[in-house]
């Protein structure tokens, strides 16, 4: 029997449903190249992704920084859950964000740490609507390279914050809960929750359709993969043995997804341990408010799915950019169930505190493991050019901030995974010796094919080969 022949932009439909398929065998027409021909094809059927994961409020950095530099450095206690990616990993020290200085500004460290740092431009001090930032790294790529994908770029979040008001010494809450910046006056809003972007993702382009099938599925009780079964039948009677396999991992996955995200929506509040401050409960279950911030009780269940969004984004190719903060800036989120159940941004000023400290660092390496998972994740799905996602990504790990207590913006703590389809030589640490971080950001966008010739306050590029 000849093997079936498909699109690149093929998918399973049923009402109000799209489901993409990851890149198949099927999906690259070899046979009518020469062998040139044929590597090239391969090669071009693996995208090229890149992405930016946000922590708040500064680090530990004794826990953070290698004192080696080069391929033989230690990873430190912090870094240690990223060991069995060590070679796609490298630890880049000595990044500057200036434009997240005060210039002259006065307080503000945590709006214009995250502000700026994929901009690399001075935000404007205002709490009004008069906003005035700069472009984000992710959203030049997407200008480059979002019309190749069904979603120009990603915008994933953990907390929704506030797009209005006063959050931090004059700086309005856009700038704190902001990483992506469409324009120098546009932030970009973050889907905050994971039914949304699983329903963005899988579903057609008729909204009332669209809305009729998820109502059917939460009545009914059923799969979105009950409204494509047909079509998958059919399309699987025509695959080859390895793209049979891989359809059925990735419906299995997707399936996964939809009964933890069921879970997710029916985990209610989890009631504070004995002898821990009662903060107060919102309307909305699952969140509350300590410090000034609002806390999220699920956010084990929670941070999981929106790294599980991320691999199908990019496994399917629906896009090739995406922001993740974990959290926002002053952000007071606890960390009970990583021996943390503590907030955030308030512990973060430790003050010398050898047991804020530790709560800290505790904190610090819970969101590395979870960094770990999606490593994971992207490493098990193997592509045409004989790597794995991870192979063909660039990931960047990091904050605008460093030393949360000191709000200082040098020496950033950032890490980058994956290789660009070959194109970096990981497996070392790097000091980059005061070189603003949009250096990096410009390096990065060669490898993904959006080239600028600046970015922000940037003055080169970082050698990354």
């Amino acid at each position: 029997m000849s093997q079936l022949i498909m699109s690149r932009r093929t998918m399973l439909r049923g009402l109000g449903t799209a489901i993409a398929l990851p890149v198949l065998e099927s999906m690259i027409p070899t046979r009518l190249f020469g062998d040139e021909a044929k590597a090239a094809a391969k090669a071009a059927a693996a995208p090229k992704r890149v992405a930016w994961l946000y922590v708040p409020n500064g680090i530990h950095m004794p826990n953070w920084t290698p004192s080696e530099i080069g391929p033989n450095y230690q990873l430190t206690p912090t870094l240690q859950p990223l060991a069995a990616y060590r070679d796609r990993l490298m630890v880049m020290s000595g990044l500057v964000c200036d434009k997240a200085n005060p210039n002259g500004d006065g307080p503000g460290d945590h709006a214009r740490a995250m502000s700026a740092y994929l901009t690399g431009a001075q935000p404007r001090k205002t709490e009004g609507a008069n906003l005035k930032n700069g472009i984000s790294a992710d959203q030049a790529a997407a200008d480059k390279v979002g019309h190749l994908t069904k979603f120009r770029s990603l915008e994933l979040g953990m907390e929704e914050g506030k797009q209005i008001g006063r959050c931090d010494s004059g700086y309005s809450c856009a700038y704190s809960h902001t990483l992506s910046w469409r324009s120098d006056t546009t932030p970009v809003v973050k889907d905050c929750d994971p039914r949304s972007v699983f329903d963005r993702l899988f579903s057609n382009v008729d909204p009332r359709e669209s809305a009729e099938s998820r109502a059917r599925r939460e009545n009914d009780r059923k799969s979105i993969l009950d409204f494509v079964l047909d079509d998958a039948n059919r399309m699987q009677g025509g695959l080859g043995y390895t793209d049979r396999q891989k359809m059925d991992e990735y419906l299995t996955a997707v399936r996964e997804i939809e009964v933890r995200l069921a879970k997710n929506q029916a985990q209610g509040a989890t009631p504070p341990p004995a002898g821990a401050v009662r903060p107060t409960f919102d309307q909305n279950a699952g969140t509350r408010k300590l410090g000034g911030a609002t806390t999220n009780d699920n956010y084990v269940l929670h941070l999981p799915l929106m790294l599980d969004m991320m691999v199908l984004a990019f496994q399917t190719d629906l896009t090739r950019v995406i922001t993740l903060p974990f959290a926002d800036e002053q952000s007071n989120q606890t960390y009970g169930w990583a021996g943390a159940n503590v907030p955030h941004h308030g512990t973060s000023h430790h003050m010398g505190d050898p047991a804020k400290q530790a709560m800290l660092a505790k904190i610090n390496t819970y969101h590395v493991t979870q960094l770990a998972y999606l490593l994971k994740k992207l490493d098990a799905i193997k592509e045409s050019n004989g790597g794995s996602i991870l192979d063909n990504s660039l990931i960047a790990y990091g904050c605008g901030n460093s030393d949360g207590n000191r709000h200082n913006h040098d020496n950033l703590p950032l890490i980058l995974l994956g290789k660009g389809a070959g194109t970096v030589r990981s497996g070392r640490h790097v000091h980059c010796d005061g070189v603003p971080v949009t250096n990096l950001w410009l390096s990065m966008l060669d490898r993904v094919g959006a080239s600028l010739p600046r970015l922000g306050d940037s003055t080169g590029r970082v050698v990354l080969s």
